[in-house]
């Protein structure tokens, strides 16, 4: 019976949010950022936080914490994503993902002794470590399943089951914008387990039907007196620097991570943010709290539903209706003995005449949720956009010749009007200094 949960590199605790309400009890956190641990400590009073998790392996095999039946944890991606430079196992960020795997075999190592099942494994990344140049994902599973070698075939698929030595891994992109959560939020889950645990029963899908399309909704509309407007019926992905960067990015041109109030734009706000993530409203407002500080845990995080979807699963797995038997027709990649790696691509996959299943980012039951429902009325005026900011954004529009979502030019141009024809003037001279400068 799986009972009891561990959490490396826990942030503001999605995983709890998403999983005490199905009666799993967390036993440990590990978290060393400053505003995340203020989070833990009010939220969580009762859980210790055991700090940096290097120092884990060695506190489980000491019993000075607990061996739990799941450890969870998202190693940082910085070295993993665009942001970071894609790094990899260059990068010493990169390399606490091998530092997690010591995590599990030291857990497992003690409930081994304890005559107990192995660790269950649940871990979460963005997409770029699939195809990080360092191989830096072969590494992890391959070191996860116990393998002398690394595999690396090439260029790793969305969705995929390694059958190892020592552990069965199965992974899949998902997008958190078909969990009921408006925003495109696609991440890399992963689960593994003893060579008697059937990650692909929790992570894989029989396959049903046609797939849900993202139904459109009014992009206008009204709320508590307030008038709205957004871009698209979804945001980008909600990221840590959204409070201090995000007027060059992909979400600036299509607008996405804007929404206009009462004839004003502005940013999502910190509340409006937890929304989009599944957090409860004002989870992270704590006294003092920066809003900078909020954006960042937030961004940091993990999609609620999406981790409730699969601990759902997880919980509920008591039969074996996808087998590694049925896999027999899907082509594989034999690596020694009985190990063997399966490429299941990014969206429905055969398995026999009559059988299909789901590896795609959409599950077969997809929920939709609403940007209505997560803007609030109630916005701060430091996260609208000045007549000034809003003619900057045009400007640099027009400077590297990229393209904005045509109702956003509209409502920036609209704003940035009311700017003096002596204000655009005295910041085109800046403008022109600085560059003279440089």
């Amino acid at each position: 019976m799986i009972t009891t949960v561990g959490s490396v590199c826990s942030g503001i605790e999605a995983a709890s949010v998403a999983w005490n309400p199905l009666g799993l009890q967390f036993e440990w956190f590990s978290e060393i950022a400053a505003f995340p641990c203020r989070v833990l400590k009010e939220k969580y009073p009762n859980i210790p936080n055991s700090g940096d998790m290097i120092n884990i392996p060695e506190k489980i095999t000491r019993g000075e914490i607990s061996a739990p039946d799941i450890i969870c944890g998202g190693t940082p991606c910085q070295a993993f994503s665009y942001a970071g430079w894609k790094s990899g196992l260059n990068d010493e960020r990169g390399n606490l993902t091998l530092k997690f795997v010591d995590i599990i075999n030291a857990n497992d190592d003690v409930r081994t002794k304890n005559n107990q099942s192995e660790t269950i494994v649940f871990w979460e990344n963005v997409e770029g470590v699939l195809t990080d140049k360092t191989n830096a994902f072969g590494c992890f599973i391959s070191s996860l399943a116990g393998l002398d070698e690394v595999v690396n075939p090439g260029r790793w698929p969305s969705a995929g089951l390694l059958r190892g030595r020592k552990r069965n891994v199965a992974w899949r992109v998902l997008d958190a914008k078909y969990f009921g959560l408006p925003q495109q939020r696609r991440r890399l889950y992963l689960l593994a387990g003893g060579l008697d645990f059937h990650p692909q029963e929790i992570l894989f899908e029989k396959y049903t039907g046609s797939l849900s399309e993202y139904p459109p909704t009014p992009l206008t509309f009204k709320k508590d007196g307030s008038s709205f407007e957004i871009f698209r019926e979804y945001t980008d992905c909600v990221y840590a620097a959204y409070g201090t960067k995000w007027n060059g990015n992909a979400a600036a041109n299509n607008g996405s991570l804007f929404v206009v109030q009462d004839g004003r734009i502005r940013r999502f706000s910190p509340l409006e943010c937890e929304r989009l993530m599944g957090f409860p409203d004002n989870y992270t407002d704590l006294a003092g709290a920066k809003k900078t500080q909020r954006y960042q845990a937030i961004g940091n995080s993990w999609a609620v539903p999406v981790v409730r979807w699969i601990g759902e699963r997880l919980l509920q797995c008591n039969t074996k209706t996808i087998a590694q038997n049925d896999f027999c027709a899907i082509d594989c990649i034999p690596i020694d003995n009985d190990c063997k790696l399966w490429n299941l691509g990014k969206d429905i996959i055969a398995m026999d005449t009559y059988t299909k299943l789901n590896c795609s980012p959409i599950p077969e039951k997809a929920i939709f949720g609403r940007l209505s429902d997560i803007v609030s009325p109630n916005a701060i005026e430091s996260i609208y956009i000045t007549p000034v900011g809003c003619h900057g954004i045009v400007r640099r529009k027009n400077e590297r010749n990229t393209k904005l979502n045509n109702r956003l030019e509209e409502v920036l141009l609209s704003i940035s009007s009311e700017m003096s024809s002596e204000e655009i003037e005295k910041r085109s001279r800046i403008q022109q200094r600085g560059r003279f400068s440089a």
